[in-house]
């Protein structure tokens, strides 16, 4: 499959074969490929994609790597916070899906979705989320936004029925919105690491 995944995109694999490099005893037991791996940062080895494996436990998580020719399916983040998606999903009636259907009601000028364990529930019907569950989003920032349409986001999350937080990924990173309306700089997730900047779009920060 011709792909460039990113980071919180699931992916499924055509075999167990196309994910390497995992040395946790329970992914063999527990991971197969009909259930996907999730696109994590780092740096690309071998032309290899690196990837999350989620467990049956919280605790349960892997980093391996990916063939991105193994590829058979790319769900991402913003397929999942589609309404008919939210609506459709046995687990339309959970707190972390009821808002992210309320968010779904509003338009707003970028791209969102949903990560997580919401994101993984709705993406593979499995029950990975229940009534106390945090709500993980991603918003989408190729060019820095408006602080007041970040500040209404902010607000609106914080009368959801649940926790949540909200990511704001740009070209170079991930950084966590509350922490930049906040403090006004982030730790910035790069590929390499986090870094520390004031300026989460500028090449100078990373």
């Amino acid at each position: 499959m011709s792909c460039s995944p990113r980071p919180h995109d699931l992916l499924w694999l055509g075999s167990d074969s196309a994910l390497s490099a995992i040395s946790e005893a329970w992914v063999s037991q527990h991971w197969h490929h009909a259930l996907p791996v999730v696109v994590r940062r780092d740096v690309s080895q071998s032309g290899l994609i690196p990837v999350g494996v989620r467990g049956k436990k919280r605790e349960q998580r892997a980093a391996g790597w990916a063939d991105p020719a193994g590829i058979t399916r790319i769900v991402t983040p913003e397929m999942l916070a589609e309404r008919q998606h939210l609506f459709g999903s046995p687990f339309a009636d959970y707190p972390p899906v009821r808002a992210a259907i309320t968010l779904s009601d509003s338009d707003w000028p970028w791209c969102w979705g949903v990560t997580g364990s919401t994101g993984y529930a709705l993406a593979t019907q499995l029950p990975t989320l229940h009534d106390a569950s945090d709500l993980d989003l991603l918003i989408r920032a190729p060019q820095p936004l408006a602080r007041d349409n970040l500040q209404q986001w902010q607000a609106r999350t914080e009368t959801l029925p649940c926790r949540v937080d909200t990511q704001v990924e740009t070209p170079l990173g991930a950084f966590a919105l509350n922490e930049w309306l906040r403090e006004g700089r982030v730790l910035l997730k790069t590929a390499t690491g986090p870094v520390l900047t004031a300026s989460p779009w500028s090449r100078d920060s990373a």
